[in-house]
């Protein structure tokens, strides 16, 4: 496997990683879309996505194929289990900025209830390359990176305290908390608001108080645990600091300039044939939710959260992991610095073994990076069945959307296609 016979080689390229000046050496040029030889600058900011084959990219199309073979599988009904591993999928992968495979399979509305009943075929809407996901906890990437921006503004230090800026996060000893600490998940705040804010808080201004209110269960600084919390506070501070909404500098200062036209909260409602279904609800009682954040505490706090609450297809996803690649610049815009996105693929849990994480980003998670997987690969993942990964070193990304929540969260994990659609790209360099 890649980890195992490429360790020395990944490694350097984690901490090599370059910001883009120089030209490219002959070197690079003669051994480009290898896994084995390593890039160690990001690509040329100029990059732009095109359509091609496995072969324009120098790839193997058969782990391509297979790869999309397993994901129409898991989109029929289990004999073990009597139905799918999710209802739907679309699947986009990429290398040296050609997109080498492209599929959508299966159904973005597809049963009625939570018991997994299926609607009649007229009343089915099938999954197409354009369809709209809840993308979950990969709406977090997006309130890292308009945190970032403000540290580049000079308007936010990393490692300084958050109550600066939000003194009413102060409490509960939480004075010393850092940005940092929040994009690292490393404050000791809990995973999530408890109670649940849609449950005793009667508005929104009552529920964005008890984020803001809530304990920390471990030192700043001593453990890592991954928590919601995090970055509804980071999303609460990007407000505080802009004076705009959270929705409102995502769109203004990343998906606009990007040309991401699909990509935002609280989708318009003429947009509802194109998104993808997720959970039949019962507690809270909001029934097939459809065009409305899964996450009942981005819901609860009207859609936007720092945490939950964007919507995407995967090919503004592509977009955006294509923009990472290029050192934080697509078609002209640029949204970060070349330092500043190197900064957000560094590791600065080291202290945490298995908790990998830069600034937003996961680093090295082979369970769903799978093949892809090294020092220097970058991603998230959303609840809703989603998944990003973006590999410098090869200038590659993986992207799954899947709705597997769609009709009950209670079929089972999706990491297996998760790292074999991953491992599949791999393969194929």
């Amino acid at each position: 496997m890649r980890a195992g016979k490429l360790l020395v080689a990944v490694v350097l390229a984690a901490s090599a990683l370059t910001v883009p000046g120089a030209s490219t050496t002959i070197d690079e040029q003669a051994h480009a879309g290898r896994i084995d030889r390593p890039h160690y600058e990001f690509a040329p900011p100029d990059t732009v996505l095109r359509p091609g084959t496995p072969a324009d990219a120098g790839l193997d199309g058969a782990p391509l194929r297979a790869a999309d073979g397993f994901l129409i599988d898991w989109t029929r009904p289990d004999p073990a289990t009597g139905h799918p591993h999710f209802s739907g999928a679309v699947g986009l992968l990429a290398h040296d900025g050609v997109i080498v495979d492209e599929i959508a399979t299966g159904g973005a509305l597809r049963f009625a209830d939570a018991a997994g009943t299926e609607l009649p075929p007229e009343q089915q809407v099938p999954m197409r390359p354009d369809t709209i996901f809840d993308m979950a906890s990969i709406t977090k990437l997006f309130t890292s990176l308009a945190v970032m921006q403000l540290v580049e503004d000079g308007k936010i230090a990393l490692d300084g305290p958050v109550a600066e800026a939000l003194p009413e996060f102060a409490v509960n000893g939480k004075q010393d908390v850092t940005v940092r600490q929040l994009l690292t998940h490393t404050s000791g705040l809990d995973a999530d608001p408890r109670p649940a804010l849609w449950q005793g808080y009667p508005d929104i201004p009552s529920r964005r108080r008890a984020v803001l209110d809530s304990p920390l269960t471990n030192p700043p600084g001593s453990a890592y645990l991954y928590s919601d919390i995090n970055l509804m506070t980071l999303g609460f501070l990007v407000e505080r600091i802009t004076g705009q909404s959270l929705d409102a500098v995502v769109r203004e200062r990343i998906t606009q300039p990007l040309g991401m036209t699909d990509t935002t909260f609280n989708p318009p409602a003429g947009e509802l044939n194109r998104i993808a279904a997720t959970e039949f609800e019962a507690d809270p009682p909001r029934g097939m939710v459809r065009g409305q954040v899964h996450d009942e505490n981005a819901w609860a706090l009207g859609g936007v959260s720092g945490h939950a609450g964007i919507f995407s297809t995967a090919r503004d996803m592509a977009v955006l992991a294509q923009t990472i690649l290029n050192g934080g610049a697509y078609r002209g815009a640029r949204i970060l610095r070349p330092g500043t996105v190197r900064d957000m693929l560094t590791d600065y849990n080291q202290a945490f073994p298995g908790h990998a994480h830069g600034l937003g980003f996961e680093l090295d998670q082979r369970f769903y990076m799978g093949g892809l997987s090294s020092p220097a690969t970058a991603g998230h993942t959303g609840f809703t069945g989603t998944s990003l990964v973006i590999d410098p070193v090869s200038r590659s990304f993986a992207i799954l959307l899947t709705n597997r929540v769609h009709p009950t969260r209670n079929w089972g994990s999706i990491n297996a296609a998760r790292e074999n659609w991953a491992n599949a790209l791999a393969d194929a360099i």
